[in-house]
């Protein structure tokens, strides 16, 4: 640390933050610099010159841009005291720092207000984490508007990446031209959202997976949220982050204080892939917290496409066992399990057993899931309410609405205020009651709507629903340590580094339609590892889209993730069961590959392809998909670039599956017609060719250094 410099270094990234008399400034991110004694040539170096025609003093980017500095941008800090200290300047008071946390606290004694900047750069990832907390050290109330995160961006990062979506069509990608002026992106669904997920990709124009500078970021926060990234009229470019606030949500009363999500961020000179896998070893390293970290991901089935609201107890004991045949590991009981709940308007909030449906309980059931060697699991949506249902019948007023207006439904359900004692203690007792009385390993944990005008103590309690729902997790947690949650909302409606936090596994979708698949799968890996992503195999006719594909694709699809099943494996045909069994097994043997290595994705040369998969840490293996998504653009394929190997590395190819019923090929590819060896830096810089196949299917690659 040289005086006024803060040097924060990984393995490939360095951070150097300024402090004066401002609030610090970030002057340098990107590539490790050397391991310099003295970094104030860097101070010279990128010393600003002051243009004409504008403020006559220097104008700082900090970490919260200011108005009352003379910069005309989006602030970093918006909000006052009834009116008043609306603009606050504020200084650099001291920094603290324990060697891996950095706290940089600024004050403006004017405005009675502190700012705290903490900053934490991974040695081991690379991955920044950032977090501002603001508190009222005056005597009157403040209200707080919004407080962002901001990160500057260098003149060559021009392209920007963002995520779009909706239901069952999660993790899109879009692309923009990043040169002039400001591009937002918010959430107001009270919700991570299918729509908005809160993640971004800045970039050298023309980055690709293997190649280029880029920064990545997400913020970890289950609920509304802006990102911002804007190009000011002096070329300097930067990105923000954080809470969507609504008016008057927060205010600090003397002596509070309030903490933004935890931004995470990081630097890749390697492209997209090099990004990816920052943020996939920062997950397991410092987010996810599985209940038994040695133990393999398990198998699932899920009960919903396969049965949906009918139950019968004795036929599943007949799922059961068909699914302990096909190698299951986790079988998981779906919606409808519950009084009332034959269809879905009714029963939501009656979290007590349905006695017509299981009149001898659940007890025979977990006994034959755990007679196979399988854990018993269970779906809840504990947020949520029916208008038909005992609960809401007996407390209309635990919705969660604004008095004096109507609360519209969204799949036939309103939200339950959690923030109030009784409605949260209600559905910790209903959960916990479930868990004590049976061996439950395992919850499907769902939330089928968006907030609207949501209110609690006549304030938008959006940020606060969000809050009582980590609670809730929280107290289940400890009162059950054993127990896994999957996060579901429809599918990926809520995703994020702070829910992942206290669950062990996402849904990505509702949809199960293997081709929609490859592009929901691929977006979510950006930022989400194998090992946690539900991936399933579906039915042969898929309900949300109402096409069909072989099983080949869709086993093959499935591979890549945290796998499971989600049809009814009794009324099977014995062709399917083989089938799964067999994807099922194969999944098993890459398993340990698949949810430790570094996940790749492939720059393809033609339209309508594409290819991801995984290579070991140490580079002794590697298993990918090459898919054909669409009818081919040429007779020929295009020989495919594979990353992430060691060059130096000589790799045995070998084909393990087809998915296509037929290959337009006289003559095949010669890897593909017997054993092949070539070295890593043959595969990636001059590639694999590969044949032609039929659109909607795929073909299965492993690499074994010999």
């Amino acid at each position: 640390m040289t005086e006024n410099l803060v040097h924060l270094t990984s393995k490939n990234t360095s951070l150097v933050i300024k402090t004066s008399q401002h609030i610090p400034e970030i002057l340098y991110w990107g590539k490790k610099l050397p391991e310099l004694d003295d970094l104030t040539p860097l101070m010279a170096t990128l010393d600003r010159p002051i243009p004409q025609g504008r403020i006559d003093s220097d104008t700082v980017l900090s970490l919260c841009p200011e108005l009352a500095g003379g910069l005309f941008t989006s602030p970093g800090l918006e909000g006052s005291r009834n009116g008043q200290h609306w603009a606050p300047a504020f200084h650099f008071d001291e920094l603290v720092s324990d060697g891996e946390s950095h706290r940089f606290v600024c004050k403006d004694p004017l405005a009675e207000l502190q700012l705290e900047f903490i900053l934490k750069l991974s040695k081991a990832t690379g991955v920044l984490e950032y977090d501002i907390a603001l508190s009222n050290v005056g005597e009157s109330d403040y209200q707080l508007q919004r407080l962002s995160h901001t990160l500057p961006l260098p003149a060559a990062a021009r392209e920007l990446m963002y995520f779009h979506g909706r239901w069952t069509h999660e993790f899109q990608t879009k692309r923009m031209s990043l040169e002039q002026g400001v591009f937002t992106q918010e959430n107001r669904r009270g919700r991570t959202s299918h729509e908005r997920f809160p993640g971004m990709v800045v970039g050298q124009a023309g980055f690709s997976e293997s190649q280029g500078e880029i920064y990545g970021f997400h913020l970890g926060w289950s609920g509304n949220h802006r990102l911002h990234a804007e190009v000011m009229s002096d070329g300097r470019r930067f990105l923000q982050s954080g809470e969507l606030l609504m008016p008057g949500e927060v205010t600090l009363a003397a002596g509070e204080s309030y903490t933004t999500p935890k931004l995470y961020a990081c630097f890749s000179s390697d492209g997209l892939n090099g990004m990816s896998q920052r943020f996939h070893q920062h997950v397991r390293n410092n987010i996810i917290r599985f209940a038994n970290p040695e133990k393999p991901r398990p198998v699932h089935l899920n009960t919903w496409e396969g049965i949906y609201f009918d139950h019968d107890p004795e036929y599943i004991v007949e799922m059961v066992n068909a699914s302990a045949e096909l190698g299951v590991e986790r079988f998981i009981i779906d919606d409808g399990w519950f009084k009332g709940r034959n269809h879905d308007r009714a029963g939501l909030g009656d979290w007590y057993l349905d006695a017509e449906k299981y009149p001898a309980g659940l007890a025979a059931i977990v006994d034959a899931v755990k007679a196979k060697g399988m854990e018993f699991g269970i779906w809840f949506e504990p947020e949520m309410v029916n208008p038909d249902s005992d609960l809401y019948r007996a407390h209309p007023d635990w919705v969660l609405k604004t008095d004096g207006y109507h609360q519209v439904t969204v799949r036939n359900q309103y939200v339950l205020n959690l923030q109030r004692p009784e409605v949260f203690d209600y559905l910790f007792e209903r959960m916990d009651a479930l868990l004590s009385e049976y061996d439950i390993r395992y919850i499907k944990w769902d939330m089928n709507r968006e907030l609207v005008q949501s209110t609690h103590n006549n304030k938008a309690a959006y940020h606060g629903h969000v809050d009582a729902f980590y609670r809730l997790i929280d107290q289940l947690k400890l009162a059950h340590p054993t127990l896994e949650i999957e996060t579901c909302s429809g599918g990926g409606g809520r995703v994020d580094y702070q829910v992942l936090s206290r669950t062990q596994r996402f849904w990505a979708s509702d949809c199960n339609d293997p081709l929609e698949r490859q592009a929901i799968q691929k977006g979510a890996s950006y930022f989400f590892p194998l090992e946690i992503t539900g991936a399933h195999i579906g039915a042969g006719l898929c309900h949300t889209t109402g096409r069909q594909h072989s099983d080949g694709f869709r086993g093959m699809t499935a591979l890549f993730g945290h796998m499971g099943v989600e049809l009814d494996p009794v009324k099977a045909t014995n062709e399917e069961k083989a089938t799964m069994a067999k994807y099922i097994a194969l999944h098993k043997s890459l398993r340990q590959l698949l949810h430790s290595g570094d996940h790749f994705r492939c720059d393809t040369a033609h339209q309508g392809t594409q290819a991801w998969g995984v290579v070991g840490k140490d580079k002794q293996e590697a298993v990918f998909m090459f898919t054909q998504l669409e009818l081919a653009e040429y007779a020929l394929a295009a020989p495919l670039q594979i990353p992430c190997l060691d060059p130096s590395k000589q790799y045995q190819i070998t084909l393990l599956e087809n998915s296509s019923s037929d290959i337009y090929m006289k003559k095949l590819p010669q890897w593909m017609s017997g054993e092949a060896i070539a070295s890593g830096a043959l595969l990636e810089q001059v590639g694999l060719m590969m044949p032609a196949i039929q659109p909607e299917s795929a073909i299965l690659v492993k690499l074994t250094a010999v």
